[in-house]
């Protein structure tokens, strides 16, 4: 329906029944956009020893939290990312002597993830070829100034 006071006027897409259309457009561009251009820019990363691009968002965090680390139910929340997942990529990104994972001090059964020192600074070497993905598959398409919008509109989405 569109919104009081606006019945007669028409939705902005011609083909859409209501404006509330709109929020149904918003998320199936968002994940048509993720998986046409996501596997283009992790084959990149792939090439250069990420498994995955969650991966850089891994190291990133854990370079941040420093030597101490951060426990996995910190960067659960930070990186929006359910327990079961994570610790699948924790267990992938161990395997590749990049970070470490030791019991949380206290009761329950929580870890502590952080860098190995052949973890530190992987991630600023893995940026320069992440960055040339993101650039070519979204250069083309958008001004710096339509990206900084967007991006400003995207924030507004998380939780």
């Amino acid at each position: 329906m569109s919104a009081p006071g606006n019945a007669s006027k028409p939705p902005a897409f011609a083909a859409d029944a209501c404006d509330e259309v709109a929020y149904n457009r918003v998320w199936f561009n968002l994940m048509r956009i993720q998986r046409s251009l996501g596997p283009k820019i992790a084959r990149a990363l792939r090439d250069e020893g990420l498994d995955d691009p969650v991966w850089y968002e891994i190291l990133l965090e854990l370079e941040r939290a420093g030597p101490g680390g951060v426990a996995m139910a910190d960067l659960e929340g930070r990186l929006f990312m359910p327990q079961y997942a994570l610790s699948r990529h924790a267990q992938r990104l161990e395997s590749t002597g990049w970070i470490s994972r030791s019991p949380r001090p206290g009761p329950g059964r929580g870890q502590i993830l952080a860098l190995t020192p052949e973890g530190l600074g992987v991630h600023r070497r893995i940026w320069t070829v992440y960055e040339t993905a993101i650039r070519a598959q979204l250069e083309s398409r958008m001004t710096t100034d339509e990206a900084y919008a967007l991006s400003r509109m995207l924030i507004r989405l998380y939780p």
